[in-house]
C-alpha cells in the first residue's frame, strides 16, 4: 500500500471518528448509562417509555396478516445460524490456534441491549434479539472469514466489492504478480501474533 492511499485510509478513520462524536452529540438527550454491561435508564425516563409501549393486543391487530404467516419461516433460520456460530468457535479455536491468528471477539459483534428499552413489547424484544443475534453474528463470520482470508489469500478483487471487512486494507493489489510471493512472505509474518 503506497502512502497516498495509507494517508486517505487514515483520513476516513478520523472522518469515522468525527461521525461517531457528532452521532453522540445528537443522542446526548436520552439519558441512560452503561453499567458493567448492563443499560440503566432513570426512573423517569423509563416510566416514560412504558407509557408508549404498544400492549401486545393492539400490536397482533395491526400486525398484517401475511407477516405473521411468514414468521415461522423467518425464525426457523436461527437453526443454520446457531449452527454457523458453533462451527465458527470450533474454527476458530482450531485453526486460529494453529495459525496462530488473533482471536476475533465475538462479543465485539453481539450486542443484546435492546431488551432494556421500555417502549418494546415482549415481541418486539424478541424480533430485536433476533436480529440483533443474526446480524451480530453475520458480522462476526465476515471477521472470522476476513481474518483468515488475510493469511490465505489477501488479493484485493478487480471489481470494487460493495463492503469491506476490516483486513481489506492490508490485501495485496490485484495483478501485482511482481511482487505476490514477497509481499504475501512479510504480510503473513506480520499477521501472525
Amino acid at each position: 500500500m503506497n502512502d497516498k492511499i495509507r494517508e486517505l485510509i487514515e483520513e476516513i478513520d478520523a472522518m469515522k471518528l468525527k461521525l461517531a462524536k457528532e452521532i453522540d452529540k445528537q443522542e446526548s438527550h436520552i439519558s441512560y448509562e452503561i453499567k458493567n454491561g448492563y443499560v440503566t435508564f432513570e426512573q423517569e425516563v423509563l416510566a416514560k417509555q412504558k407509557e408508549n409501549m404498544k400492549n401486545l393486543l393492539t400490536w397482533f391487530r395491526e400486525v398484517p396478516f401475511l407477516h405473521l404467516l411468514s414468521s415461522p419461516l423467518i425464525y426457523a433460520m436461527i437453526i443454520p445460524a446457531v449452527l454457523l456460530d458453533i462451527i465458527l468457535f470450533v474454527f476458530q479455536h482450531v485453526i486460529f490456534r494453529i495459525y496462530k491468528f488473533e482471536f476475533i471477539k465475538r462479543s465485539d459483534y453481539m450486542h443484546f441491549d435492546h431488551r432494556y428499552l421500555g417502549y418494546l413489547n415482549p415481541i418486539e424484544k424478541l424480533n430485536c434479539l433476533y436480529c440483533s443475534y443474526f446480524n451480530g453474528l453475520m458480522l462476526y463470520a465476515s471477521a472470522v472469514a476476513g481474518r483468515t482470508e488475510l493469511f490465505f489469500c489477501p488479493i484485493k478483487h478487480a471489481k470494487k466489492i460493495v463492503a469491506q471487512h476490516q483486513y481489506y486494507d492490508e490485501f495485496l493489489l490485484y495483478g501485482d504478480e511482481e511482487n505476490y510471493q514477497k509481499k504475501l512472505k512479510d504480510l503473513r509474518e506480520t499477521s501472525q501474533e
